[in-house]
């Protein structure tokens, strides 16, 4: 055979096996997922790695074009309060991690955002959102930071999430600084404030320039109103529009007992899933959605109130998630890694509640929401569950791990974040997508009826009708919603009973916090919180007295009671040191 013959032979055979490449399932481009998917479970053919684990309280997060993840974080580590993770080898693993955000740490930080858009990272903190151009080849951006937009910083809903649409608008949500606008803040049977005013500057949703730098809140515009706290968002380019799930407020047993069981307090209101258009209502704090009855209610706070805006003018939810789960993230599906059916979805991260006691903590889950001749279904699918853990017991421990943001890789993998210890999973499809079938969710869709994820059941599943002692019944009632069942708090927003000094040292502070509540920041065990404790002056003496006795002997080693008596001198200001 000639030279040029064998030339034009190899380069056939060259040009085939090209061809074969190309056209072979894309999955073997992808790595493979762990033996045990990072403890997750999935549809499937699904499978899933762990990228970074242990990264920080790590919350919203990007990829960029070239697979570098981008990761907020709550709270400073190594002095920063972002990272930056690249996969060097390809594997699937983060092995170049980096952190950056000089910005003053008293500042800085909290529950916030993190986006890729129009070649900058943005983030934001409890006080601004910045952003920095990306330097191409770089993992840490070197351009300077710049200050997109400045806020007062408040103590509630502080969360800026962020959302970019086609025509160069940046979406900010604002969340509620009160639980439902009661005149006195999560106070039994306060009142609701009328009109209220919160609704000026907050709980809503404000749209900027997204191209411009130094602005205030009052460079924006008000897209929208009504929304207690929209933290999971985002702008699906597909239908054009805005998305937001909203968090529902609390404890509606706790502020009005004679309106609402523990039961009904667990299920309501509902987390809404809503699509938000330029002067959209969501109906706080005057409504709320009722996903039992399927329709909106007004807001017991507002009963006795000839309330101006009507249920009419209100936008309906597309889904009403059960109550107190947490959507901390929102993004609709564009890649074409997985099968079909998940094109233009909604993956949906809840991050679980203890909002439900005393019935089993939900949620802790990524759901779908297929997207069908162009509408979203009116039924969501578990996607990933898992992340709850061994330690979660009768749905009354603490989650593992707290599924937080969500974002898509250029190859079209889904990266899940965890705000509890900073894992990052990354999700892969690995079967022939025309060959995918809703068979393959049918061990998902078996999952619903685990504690963390059904509806709980009004009677089998209600703690307090197995209690005995009167102390435990108050604490339930108005205290294991924040300090949970164990006294240990959560981690995060509220502090511990269990073990802390406030409850087992001086006697007359403890009664006095009950007495007259507490505002933030207050340190326990050697951390701050900066939450608000409403008083409590509306129980007798009687109660105070059998809530702490319970407190101190039951959720500590039994530091000795509280005396009716001693609680009386504490209220009428007769006290004296008592330990």
């Amino acid at each position: 055979m000639s030279s040029l013959k064998i030339y034009f032979s190899k380069l056939l055979w060259i040009s085939i096996t090209l061809v074969f490449l190309t056209g072979c399932d894309q999955e073997s481009n992808l790595p493979e997922g762990d033996i045990d998917n990072g403890g997750l479970f999935l549809p499937d053919r699904f499978e899933a790695l762990v990228v970074v684990d242990s990264i920080g309280n790590a919350r919203h997060l990007a990829v960029n074009d070239n697979g570098d993840i981008y990761v907020k974080l709550t709270s400073a580590k190594q002095d920063s309060g972002n990272v930056a993770i690249r996969d060097t080898n390809r594997d699937g693993k983060g092995d170049e991690i980096a952190y950056f955000g000089d910005y003053p740490a008293e500042e800085g930080y909290g529950p916030t955002s993190m986006r890729i858009y129009n070649g900058y990272i943005f983030y934001s903190t409890k006080d601004a959102v910045y952003r920095q151009k990306i330097t191409p080849g770089t993992l840490v951006p070197k351009s300077k930071r710049e200050v997109v937009l400045k806020y007062e910083i408040y103590t509630s809903h502080i969360a800026k999430t962020l959302a970019f649409d086609d025509d160069g608008n940046m979406y900010v949500n604002f969340g509620s600084l009160t639980d439902n606008c009661q005149e006195e803040d999560r106070t039994p049977l306060s009142p609701g404030q009328y009109p209220c005013l919160e609704l000026e500057k907050h709980a809503g949703i404000w749209k900027f320039d997204a191209d411009k730098i130094n602005q205030t809140q009052q460079d924006g515009v008000r897209y929208a109103t009504g929304l207690r706290d929209g933290i999971a968002m985002d702008w699906n380019h597909t239908t054009n529009s805005l998305f937001v799930l909203e968090h529902g407020r609390d404890d509606m047993h706790r502020i009005w007992p004679s309106l609402y069981s523990e039961w009904e307090s667990a299920m309501l209101p509902a987390e809404e899933f809503l699509e938000i258009k330029e002067g959209a209502n969501g109906g706080w704090p005057y409504y709320y959605y009722d996903q039992i009855q399927n329709k909106r209610v007004v807001s017991p706070e507002y009963r006795d109130v000839d309330l101006e805006v009507k249920v009419s003018e209100l936008t309906n939810p597309i889904i009403g998630f059960p109550g107190h789960w947490a959507p901390n993230d929102l993004f609709f599906y564009t890649g074409n890694q997985f099968p079909d059916r998940y094109k233009n979805g909604a993956f949906i991260a809840f991050h679980g509640g203890g909002r439900r006691a005393p019935y089993p903590t939900g949620g802790f889950v990524v759901c779908f929401v297929p997207y069908i001749n162009g509408e979203f279904s009116k039924s969501f699918e578990i996607f990933a569950d898992g992340f709850i853990g061994e330690s979660y017991k009768d749905g009354m421990g603490p989650a593992e791990y707290r599924p937080m943001g969500l974002a898509m890789g250029p190859d079209g993998s889904l990266y899940v974040s965890d705000s509890r210890k900073g894992k990052i999973w990354r999700i892969i499809y690995r079967g022939d997508k025309d060959d995918f079938s809703e068979s393959q969710l049918s061990k998902m869709e078996e999952r619903k009826a685990l504690t963390h994820i059904r509806d709980p059941h009004e009677i089998n599943d209600n703690l307090s009708y197995r209690l005995a002692d009167e102390g435990q019944r108050i604490y339930n009632t108005y205290c294991i919603a924040c300090h949970q069942a164990d006294g240990k708090g959560d981690g995060s927003r509220y502090p511990p009973l269990a073990g802390s000094d406030w409850v087992t040292g001086d006697k007359t502070r403890l009664i006095k916090a009950v007495l007259e509540g507490l505002e933030g920041p207050v340190t326990v065990n050697g951390k701050t919180y900066d939450d608000v404790m409403p008083k409590m002056d509306f129980l007798s003496d009687e109660d105070i007295a059998k809530v702490l006795t319970y407190i101190r002997m039951n959720l500590n080693e039994n530091v000795g009671g509280v005396q009716e008596r001693e609680v009386a001198r504490v209220r009428n200001g007769t006290q004296e040191e008592q330990h």
